[in-house]
């Protein structure tokens, strides 16, 4: 776990020199302060992420002290130390900008799991940060990755981090989910940018015609093979190989395809010469592999060598917040590519594109959102203009049912949150302000509702 720069504010020495030696220990980096107004000079000579603040002190409470530290620097994050029984106050200084508090006596294991929290987030907030602006620097993918779902952040954060390497790796989820796409990502982001990323679909072509196009053949190897054709291997040399539906692959070329992963080499067809090249393969598939295996229809051993680095990519039914920004994503884009002056949609509508499950995933959301713009009469598009209509929720759903109605309910506070959360950009103190309920409130909901980690 990534270390942090922490500050102490605590007028007790016992309890400040306790916290001090602990944290230490957990190497941390740590400094002290005796009292608020020593705490904000502290503050603006360093470089600190995390602020341990008693909230009562002599002079300055913790409440003033936490206003100035946010007045100085946003984005430290701080963590109220208040005694039992005050629980309120800490409540208060949550809703002024404190992440979380603690009470006294301070559980040093307690203590030591909310440090953790904050560094992974910060880690992960700096690093999708390097990664936007990785991403900037480049003018490659034809479409960006759009999400604002923390199983995508971690995803995404994922493929930052495995990019640089060789490993062979295997992406996995439905169709639709957009798997191609974080193959183009990952490519982008590795030393191998500079190269082509070559696509090939396994499961479009005959075994016969596959293993050509993979691999190449020579004059003659084969009835029709006028001359020499070099194979996707070759083409892709200095870059990425990305192989869609790679449980499709024959038992031959699966040999053939173990045996570049082994040795890194190949012969095209009708050949005798080993050829060599430098190549990094990204395969893709919406089946279940370890049941192939399981089957013996794929080999146990390619599997392996294929899922060195595993990443998911989750169904869009799994990460409905991000149905919002996808919705508003494609309708600008469409509308722009085909002159239409569409400034949103109405209630109902987007009602029923959130609450719709998307069986064909970002794709069919895709398809869905286009086909609206092209044939929408108004700026607005209306459900007229979607293919399907409130009916197409199951026919026995009882509306009238308690455990409908709570779903309803849970459905429109989950959507309240969202809004908030992005009229905000993610600010949960302002969003629960907006929403009128306290902010340790708001980080229950969120989880509740797999809105935040």
């Amino acid at each position: 776990m990534q270390k942090l720069s922490i500050l102490i504010v605590e007028d007790g020495q016992s309890q400040r020199e306790m916290l001090r030696d602990f944290l230490r220990s957990e190497g941390h980096t740590v400094a002290e302060a005796a009292n608020g107004e020593a705490a904000i000079k502290t503050v603006l000579n360093g470089h600190f992420e995390l602020i341990l603040l008693d909230y009562k002190m002599p002079g300055m409470d913790g409440l003033e002290v936490l206003k100035e530290i946010k007045r100085i620097n946003p984005e430290i994050d701080v963590i109220i130390i208040t005694a039992y029984g005050t629980i309120e106050t800490a409540v208060e200084a949550i809703k002024v900008g404190a992440i979380d508090y603690i009470t006294k006596p301070v559980e040093l294991d307690e203590l030591l799991i909310l440090a953790d929290r904050v560094a992974e987030r910060r880690q992960l907030i700096q690093e999708n940060r390097l990664l936007k602006e990785e991403l900037n620097k480049t003018s490659v993918t034809a479409e960006k990755i759009i999400y604002k779902s923390p199983c995508m952040a971690e995803l995404i954060n994922l493929a930052g981090r495995v990019a640089a390497s060789k490993a062979s790796i295997l992406i996995q989820g439905e169709s639709g989910t957009g798997k191609e796409l974080l193959a183009r990502l990952i490519h982008q982001l590795s030393p191998r940018a500079h190269k082509s990323i070559v696509v090939v679909n396994c499961g479009s072509l005959h075994e016969n015609l596959l293993e050509s196009e993979l691999f190449g053949h020579e004059k003659g190897a084969f009835t029709g093979a006028a001359s020499r054709r070099i194979g996707r291997f070759e083409e892709a040399d200095g870059g990425t190989l990305f192989l869609d539906e790679i449980g499709e692959l024959s038992p031959t070329i699966q040999v053939k395809l173990l045996r570049f992963l082994q040795e890194r080499e190949f012969q095209r067809l009708g050949s005798n010469v080993n050829l060599h090249v430098d190549v990094r393969i990204i395969s893709a598939t919406n089946r279940d592999l370890e049941v192939q295996v399981k089957e013996g229809t794929f080999r146990e051993d390619l599997f392996y060598r294929l899922k060195v680095v595993t990443m998911v990519l989750p169904p869009l039914r799994e990460r409905k917040e991000d149905l919002r920004i996808l919705i508003n994503h494609f309708i600008d884009k469409f509308a722009v590519e085909n002159g239409k002056n569409i400034q949103g949609l109405t209630a109902e509508a987007r009602d029923l594109l959130l609450k719709y499950d998307y069986p064909g995933n970002v794709r069919e959301l895709v398809n869905i959102l286009e086909r609206a713009v092209v044939i929408a009469r108004d700026q607005y598009i209306t459900t007229n203009d979607l293919p399907f209509k409130p009916d197409f929720l199951p026919e026995n759903s009882d509306k009238k049912s308690f455990s409908a109605l709570r779903e309803s309910v849970e459905e429109l506070e989950k959507n309240l949150i969202v809004e908030s959360m992005e009229k905000t950009q993610d600010n949960q103190t302002k969003a629960a302000e907006i929403l009128g309920i306290s902010e340790r409130m708001l980080r229950y909901k969120l989880k509740k509702y797999g809105l935040k980690n």
